[in-house]
Parts: C-alpha cells; sequence; structure tokens
C-alpha cells in the first residue's frame, strides 16, 4: 500500500511534524561540528586497507594455478571489491569526506571500481533516489525498472518473471546499476532525448571498456600462464561484490515496515516532512563492527538517507538519537537481522511476480500511536471477550 500523506500515515501534528525536523537538523550540526581528526583517520585506514586487500588479493592469482591460492587470492580480492563498492566510493561520492578538502577523497574527482560512471550514479542515487525516495513513479531504485516490488504498480504478464529477473539482478547487479540512469521506463515510453541517451550510453562504453579490460585482460595476461585460472577468479570476485551490494541495498528499502509513498505527497513537502518520509521509507539490519564496515554502514539506512552527506562511521552514534526521537513521538523504526529483512524481501519479490488478486497483502503498516488507539477501542469489557481480545492484539 503506498501513501499519500505522511502525517495521515503517523498521525503526527504539523508542530509535533516541525518539531522533529528541528531535533534532526540539531543532530546534524552537532555532527558537522564535531568533524574532525578521528573521522580524517577512519577513511583513510579503509581506504588502506582495501587497497592492501586488493594488492594482496592480485598478487596471490600470481599462483591461481593452485586451488588453496585461488580461493584465498578471490576472497580478497572480492572482499576488496565490496569496500570499495560499498564504504568507500559509495559514501565518497555522497560529499561524505568532501569537508576534508582532499582531492583524492572528494566526490568530484572519485571514480569507483564498476561499470557505471561516477557522474550517473551521483544523478540517478544522489539526486533521484534520495529526493524521491519510495515515492512510485519517481524513484527508480524501486525494481530498478525490471522488478515489481508494490502493489501499487500494474501488474503485467512480463512480471511472472520476477524469479528469474531478481536472480540475474543480484548476479549481474552492477551491469543494472550502469543502466540505472538511462531511466529504462522513459525508453519505453519513447521520452528519452535521444542526445542525452547517446552520451550516457558513450559513457558507460567507454567505463565498460576500461573495467572490462583491467579485470578480464590485463591481470589475468600479468598472471602468464595462469591467464584463465585468474580470469574466472575475477570473474567470481566481481559476482560476489555485485550479490552483496544487491542484498545490501534492497534490504534497505524493501522489508517490512518500509513505505512506498503516492506523488502526491510531494506536493508543498517541507524539509521536515522530507526527514519523515525518509525514516518511514527506510528499513535497517542489524549486525556487528564488521558487518557493518563490509555494508558501508548501510544497516543504518535510516540514518543514512536522513544524512547522506554525513561520515558514514558517525552513523551508529546518530542511530541511538534517532531511535530515541521515534520512540517520543511513536514513529515506526524498521530493523531486523540481515537474514530476516532479505527474507522480507525475497517473498515481497515473488509474491508480487503474481497479479493482486491471486495473492494476499502484506499487513499493511501501522503507527504504534494508532496502534495503541485500535487496541483501546477493541479493549474487551467482558472477560469473556478476553481471550478473543488477547489473540488479535498480538497477532
Amino acid at each position: 500500500m503506498a501513501f499519500s500523506d505522511v502525517r495521515e500515515y503517523t498521525h503526527l501534528t504539523d508542530e509535533e511534524i516541525e518539531a522533529i525536523g528541528r531535533e534532526l537538523d540539531e543532530i546534524r550540526a552537532e555532527v558537522e561540528a564535531s568533524r574532525g581528526q578521528a573521522d580524517r583517520d577512519y577513511v583513510t585506514r579503509v581506504i588502506t586497507l582495501q587497497r592492501r586487500l586488493a594488492a594482496a588479493g592480485r598478487i596471490t592469482l600470481f599462483a591461481s594455478f593452485f586451488p588453496p591460492a585461488w580461493l584465498l587470492g578471490t576472497a580478497m580480492l572480492g572482499s576488496a571489491k565490496i569496500l570499495e563498492n560499498m564504504e568507500i566510493g559509495h559514501n565518497t561520492m555522497h560529499g561524505q569526506w568532501d569537508w576534508m578538502n582532499d582531492p583524492e577523497i572528494h566526490s568530484s574527482n572519485w571514480e569507483w571500481d564498476t561499470t557505471q560512471p561516477a557522474e550517473q550514479w551521483k544523478h540517478s542515487h544522489n539526486y533521484i533516489h534520495h529526493q524521491f525516495t519510495n515515492v512510485l513513479g519517481h524513484d527508480n531504485d524501486i525494481g530498478y525498472g525490471i522488478l515489481r516490488m508494490s502493489r501499487d504498480q500494474k501488474w503485467t504478464p512480463y512480471n511472472l518473471g520476477q524469479p528469474v529477473y531478481n536472480a540475474l539482478l543480484a548476479l549481474f547487479f552492477e551491469w543494472g546499476v550502469a543502466l540505472h540512469d538511462l531511466d529504462i521506463e522513459a525508453i519505453r515510453k519513447g521520452q528519452k532525448d535521444p542526445k542525452l541517451l547517446k552520451k550516457q550510453l558513450k559513457q558507460i562504453g567507454d567505463k565498460v571498456g576500461k573495467q572490462a579490460f583491467k579485470d578480464y585482460l590485463m591481470y589475468p595476461a600479468l598472471s602468464g600462464p595462469s591467464f584463465f585460472h585468474t580470469l574466472s577468479a575475477n570473474v567470481t570476485a566481481n559476482i560476489m561484490r555485485n550479490v552483496w551490494s544487491y542484498m545490501i541495498i534492497f534490504c534497505g528499502h524493501f522489508p517490512d515496515g518500509a513505505v512506498h509513498f503516492t506523488e502526491e505527497e510531494l506536493e508543498d513537502e517541507t524539509r521536515a516532512e522530507w526527514y519523515l518520509r525518509q525514516m518511514l521509507g527506510s528499513a535497517n539490519f542489524e549486525g556487528g563492527t564488521l558487518l557493518h564496515l563490509m555494508s558501508g554502514q548501510l544497516g543504518y539506512q535510516i540514518e543514512h538517507h536522513l544524512f547522506p552527506d554525513l561520515p558514514s562511521n558517525r552513523y551508529a552514534e546518530i542511530a541511538v538519537k534517532v531511535k530515541d526521537i521515534c520512540r517520543r513521538y511513536d514513529i515506526p523504526y524498521t530493523t531486523g537481522p540481515l537474514h530476516k529483512q532479505y527474507g522480507q524481501t525475497l517473498r515481497t519479490i515473488m509474491k508480487l511476480s503474481l497479479p493482486n488478486r491471486r495473492t494476499e497483502d502484506n499487513p499493511a503498516p501501522i503507527a504504534p500511536r494508532e496502534r495503541r488507539r485500535l487496541r483501546d477501542d477493541e479493549r474487551p469489557t467482558r472477560r469473556s471477550e478476553l481471550g478473543k481480545w488477547s489473540r488479535a492484539a498480538t497477532a
């Protein structure tokens, strides 16, 4: 179910929503004022770790004809690619480290190790997705133009193939991302500017050529007689990165509790209401330090969407304050173990491959304040009704 008004969904007054906005502005100001050497040290350590992992993996793969060396080198290279994609590239291009004025770690200069050009990513992701998060018809991240992720999206026989499309998208995720800014839906409808399309395709072609040369020709050739072993290792490392980044990103907006919105929500939307939409349209997952590092701190997706340009290493401390705001104002804070969040996402993908009449809708998320009101209204007045009410309240 897509909602058209965050106020209606949360049952908050205009004054409460604006108060939430002021609190979140204060959190931003506090973090911005406290950025310093510890944050700089964090990102430089992560970049050093990633580069050493990549170098060690590449060197180990010179002996990739030896199975243990193939396994170890592939694991290190795949881990390095995940780190570069998630914690370094994604966050650097958000401008999280621009305050350091380091030209080597700056959103205007960073080009990441994947097939989508950074310029296109910053438009399709930083602007389109983050500005219009989970708004149907605006946010192309809702299914990436391939999958039906909301019952409000029209079903066609094409959607019967969603289980297959989903598996292919996971395996070749960097290629799906590479085409993301083209706006597949606009191309289908003939609404895409041909000149812009030609320019974007050339950018993608140039980037794909560089990536393919590096991973599938240059490094395998440097390993000499181990060419095909190294080639297979590089392919595997890229698939590792693809599947991991796909799962992390999909768990940020499609588990139960993450809300979709209609375009009516955008009408006269205030900054405070934008904050609220980010909180309602995103979902976190729980885990330890290593999991959050390898996921680019996107286990704190709610905090990332509130403050996409604040340093990722600060999201854990920000989350404590955001959860407190949600508790005090009875706003849903969607989180859970990674396997649960992805399980719910996968169930939605499978379910929405069928027409709405063939499936039941997932329970619509209910704000805690409204849930308590409904329970109070339904509270039994006779002892004989108590058992029935208790079962319904906990269902």
